[in-house]
């Protein structure tokens, strides 16, 4: 069945900025939507991208529409170190060539898989160094659930560090430091081991963990992401 909504703002609203305020999909996915001709409004064909919708007026989504936006793949793997999660450079290596038949398992053989052409954003950051749980996906939807700037999504790392730990460090890593002249947001930080601390992050900046730990003079030398925090 198609989707269908009634827009109720009291405002005009861009078609692609409303329909992702729904969870529907995300903005370029809406505009490629519209660029395919899947969306209408009080049955006439929306051809515009930046087409805004008035109140009271009715969207409708094509049956196709929900067919290509559920079709949408993701990928859960475990990186290793040696691999990076965005862009490679230079002779860097990203972490979709991990991504081939012999060690892709989960929906049945019938399912879409990714090919060469498949565009994999990671939804989180792992440098080359760190290894653990990195998700690929073509989801405009989870992407912004996970890592969107209002995503409230904890994520856990266990990371080993070398240096004298203490208290006024670890109150530091919790709550107090800055980088690239912006406050970080409050983190959970606690020992689990010896020499092994557990961090659970609600935002994800280049290189976090490791320039945190930097910045109270520990050293990082395994950072493990393990996923959602506790």
């Amino acid at each position: 069945m198609a989707w269908t909504r009634i827009y109720d703002g009291a405002e005009p609203q861009r078609v692609n900025k409303w329909l992702a305020q729904q969870g529907v999909c995300s903005r370029r996915e809406a505009e490629a939507l519209i660029a395919d001709g899947l969306v209408s409004i009080d049955a006439a064909r929306v051809t515009d991208a930046g087409h805004k919708i008035l109140p009271g007026q009715t969207l409708v989504l094509a049956d196709k529409a929900q067919t290509q936006l559920g079709s949408a793949i993701s990928c859960v793997l475990n990186k290793p170190v040696g691999y990076v999660s965005s862009q490679p450079e230079s002779d860097q290596v990203p972490a979709a060539r991990l991504l081939t038949k012999t060690n892709l398992f989960g929906p049945p053989a019938s399912s879409r898989q990714p090919t060469a052409q498949t565009k994999l954003a990671p939804l989180g950051r792992l440098d080359q160094d760190s290894r653990g749980l990195l998700l690929l996906s073509e989801d405009g939807v989870l992407a912004k659930a996970i890592i969107g700037p209002e995503s409230q999504l904890e994520k856990e790392y266990l990371v080993r560090v070398s240096g004298a730990l203490n208290e006024k460090k670890l109150a530091h890593l919790r709550h107090g430091l800055a980088l690239d002249g912006r406050q970080l947001k409050p983190a959970k930080v606690s020992v689990v081991g010896d020499a092994q601390l557990r961090f659970i992050l609600r935002e994800g900046r280049n290189r976090q963990i490791r320039r945190m730990c930097e910045l109270v003079g520990l050293g990082v030398l395994d950072l493990s992401a393990c996923g959602s925090g506790r």
